[in-house]
């Protein structure tokens, strides 16, 4: 569907750009003046990623809810996700099998426990989505940290040093000399990671570095989407403008990477 869409557009938008105008271009418009801003892109943006994550746990919810009572208790989902593992313990004789399994359980009823506010090990729809997708959520941000920095601090010590920071991006099993890309981390790190030049991060610098306060991604992109198409550079889209660029907007959140397109209106 959304190849077939994508050749008609690439056909001079023969049969999409009215599609395009109706479901993307008119729901962006907030106050309907046939102009889309910064502000509206931005907010169409979050609304987006909202109903993305929203989305992305109806469809799992199935999968743990076994007694089927719209909640999923910390036991639903772990016989949902390690009850074979828990009961076939001999099968997994694989070392990094078993290692990742013993690994994860531990890692993900903490992560439940932290996503359940209430304290009863039963998670509501919200509390299952802050468990999913603890990055969206302020009260998981210690959570999100805390598996950062367990992935990446191979000694233990409880900091991520620069050669752990690079490990985590760049594997160099030949041993020759690093790419450009690797060096410029490598300054990353210094000046901008390793806030108090202390040769590692804390976790509160690593907080700073996956969870900026000072950074909003969603405006990020509206801002882009903005200067690449703003012919006429008056700080606002009309429907031709983003038309003319309608491949930047595919691979967008805006239209979250197309799927949008493929989409009835009533579903938007």
């Amino acid at each position: 569907m959304f190849l077939k869409i994508i050749c008609k557009i690439k056909k001079g938008l023969a049969g999409c750009s009215s599609l395009f105008y109706r479901k993307i271009v008119d729901r962006i418009d907030d106050n309907e003046d046939g102009y889309l801003t910064t502000e509206e892109l931005k907010n169409w943006i979050k609304r987006v990623q909202k109903r993305y994550i929203y989305e992305n746990v109806a469809k799992v919810w199935k999968d743990y809810d076994l007694n089927k009572d719209d909640k999923i208790a910390w036991e639903e989902y772990k016989q949902a996700t390690y009850g074979y593992y828990l009961e076939n313990p001999e099968e997994f004789q694989d070392a990094t099998d078993r290692h990742s399994f013993k690994k994860m359980l531990p890692r993900d009823e903490r992560r439940f426990k932290t996503a359940d506010l209430d304290g009863d090990l039963v998670a509501t729809r919200e509390e299952f989505t802050a468990f999913l997708h603890p990055e969206e959520f302020e009260h998981m941000k210690n959570i999100v940290v805390l598996e950062t920095l367990e992935d990446i601090d191979k000694n233990g010590d409880g900091f991520v040093d620069q050669d752990e920071y690079i490990a985590d991006m760049f594997a160099n099993e030949e041993g020759g000399p690093e790419p450009d890309w690797v060096i410029t981390e490598r300054e990353q790190f210094s000046d901008f990671r390793d806030l108090n030049k202390d040769g590692k991060m804390d976790k509160e610098e690593i907080q700073h570095w996956i969870l900026p306060q000072d950074y909003d991604h969603a405006l990020a992109e509206a801002r882009h989407l903005v200067y690449e198409s703003d012919v006429d550079k008056d700080q606002k889209l009309t429907k031709e403008e983003v038309l003319d660029n309608w491949n930047m907007f595919v691979g967008s959140q805006a239209t979250n990477y197309g799927e949008d397109l493929t989409r009835n209106h009533d579903e938007l």
